[in-house]
């Protein structure tokens, strides 16, 4: 089977090489397509493949009609709103991500920029500790619970809200959940998002929510900026002088959010939450066992489109 690795943004050299090795051991040929300038390259790139790993890469419904002999695409990463899953299933291609891969990356961010927004940015001035402070997590998954267990470690009070994990864990793990949204956002200083983009959270986090924030309260968004009602979090800002957002994916108004809120507000520059060493090459050698795993036994595990 040909296992074609498309990133516009490349694995680091010691991923692609364990990729390489583990698709080569299972008896397969790897190509690559690195820092492709277009869709189009990606389109005629897949046309053989038979199996396909991305990171940030759209695989839309033209590339997947490109892919005649393709049958499963693994997306080395948690986030999959890259993939468009209802033309994978139409074309049976089975799609997966790798979860959990890169989450400790993502969580150790999340707690830096806790510290980063409570030390001014890291300006001259007064700031304050995050220890004896309340953070709630809004998706208590892979991320969640390491963020969870950070806070914990730094004297930090955890509260979450997840409907699909039962409270019960959550207490065994000495966090408290919350009974609804609204009271997780009214009783902590930070709030930290961990949910994906679908349609039911697009444009969720708005000012209902936000509104109801403690005084200085921060909103820390390493999930995706489609979640965010972008004209929302900007007028609540205005209103409410105290509050501030830091976020790992820039906003669509991130020019002016930075214009207007100053220091309240941070972007990284490029999106930091999978961008160490280790989550590189945990997530691409994790998809390239899944998919060996796929042809060996029919393994789908992680399949998203069932």
């Amino acid at each position: 089977m040909k296992v074609l690795v498309a990133t516009q943004k490349p694995f680091a050299a010691a991923a692609v090489a364990g990729i390489k090795k583990i698709v080569e051991e299972a008896g397969h040929t790897l190509a690559l397509l690195e820092k492709y300038a277009d869709q189009a390259d990606l389109e005629a790139a897949v046309a053989d493949a038979d199996a396909l790993i991305v990171r940030s890469d759209k695989v839309t419904a033209q590339v997947v009609a490109a892919a005649k002999n393709l049958k499963i695409v693994v997306r080395a990463g948690a986030g999959y709103d890259n993939l468009d899953l209802e033309a994978c299933t139409a074309a049976k291609v089975v799609a997966m991500n790798t979860p959990g891969q890169n989450a400790n990356a993502v969580a150790e961010l999340a707690i830096a920029m806790m510290i980063y927004m409570s030390r001014n940015q890291f300006t001259p001035g007064t700031g304050c500790e995050v220890q004896g402070k309340k953070v709630g997590i809004q998706a208590y998954g892979n991320v969640g619970r390491l963020v969870a267990q950070k806070a914990k470690a730094l004297g930090m009070e955890v509260m979450a809200f997840d409907p699909f994990v039962p409270a019960e864990k959550m207490v065994a793990e000495g966090v408290t959940p919350a009974s609804s949204l609204e009271d997780m956002y009214k009783a902590c200083n930070f709030v930290s998002l961990h949910i994906p983009a679908i349609p039911a959270t697009i444009g969720s986090i708005g000012a209902n929510l936000l509104k109801l924030l403690p005084k200085g309260g921060c909103l820390v968004n390493t999930a995706r900026k489609e979640v965010i009602n972008e004209p929302e979090l900007a007028a609540i800002l205005a209103e409410r002088e105290d509050l501030k957002y830091i976020t790992d994916v820039a906003a669509s108004n991130q020019a002016e959010l930075d214009e207007k809120f100053g220091k309240r507000v941070f972007a990284t520059p490029k999106k930091m939450g999978a961008e160490t060493a280790e989550a590189n090459i945990n997530a691409g050698l994790a998809a390239a066992n899944q998919i060996c795993d796929f042809f060996a036994t029919g393994c789908t595990r992680f399949q998203l489109n069932k």
